[in-house]
């Protein structure tokens, strides 16, 4: 085959790589409410529950049902620390307290950035949402969520 051809199937097999790796972890199921003052909202999540899960997040994927996000579980009292490398799609942050109250709001994350993305205060959980969402749902600090697993 002419050398063309070959750079032309390796080209295309490195551009499909990153969707081979998008479906290649399992994650929990679980369901979201957010308490706002316009009401409550619902959300199907997936669950990232271990380093390695957390690690790889919403990464490569591309597209996000828009009632659907990732929440991210950390023990007590960290302050995690998030970024959108590999990750192709605008994403709203929301930092969760222990009592399940909002207390750190970044919204549209750009896509594929290194910026790190954290909390000024400690937070338990990140909901992360389609970006724009909070800002259409009325989302705001201060609101309450509460889950459940729904995956077992």
């Amino acid at each position: 085959m002419r050398p063309r051809h070959w750079f032309g199937v390796l080209a295309a097999l490195l551009m499909a790589a990153p969707a081979a790796f998008a479906g290649d972890m399992a994650f929990g199921r679980g369901e979201v409410r957010i308490e706002t003052a316009a009401g409550v909202r619902l959300f199907h999540v997936e669950l990232a529950e271990t380093p390695e899960q957390q690690a790889r997040g919403l990464m490569f994927r591309r597209s996000l049902a828009p009632d659907a996000g990732m929440l991210f579980l950390f023990p007590e009292g960290e302050r995690p620390t998030m970024w959108m490398a590999n990750t192709w799609l605008p994403l709203d942050m929301l930092f969760i307290a222990d009592d399940g109250r909002i207390v750190h709001l970044f919204p549209n994350a750009v896509p594929r950035s290194r910026l790190t993305i954290s909390s000024p205060r400690p937070a338990r959980m990140v909901l992360e949402l389609n970006g724009g969402a909070a800002r259409r749902l009325g989302i705001e600090p201060g609101d309450r969520l509460s889950w459940r697993r729904v995956d077992r």
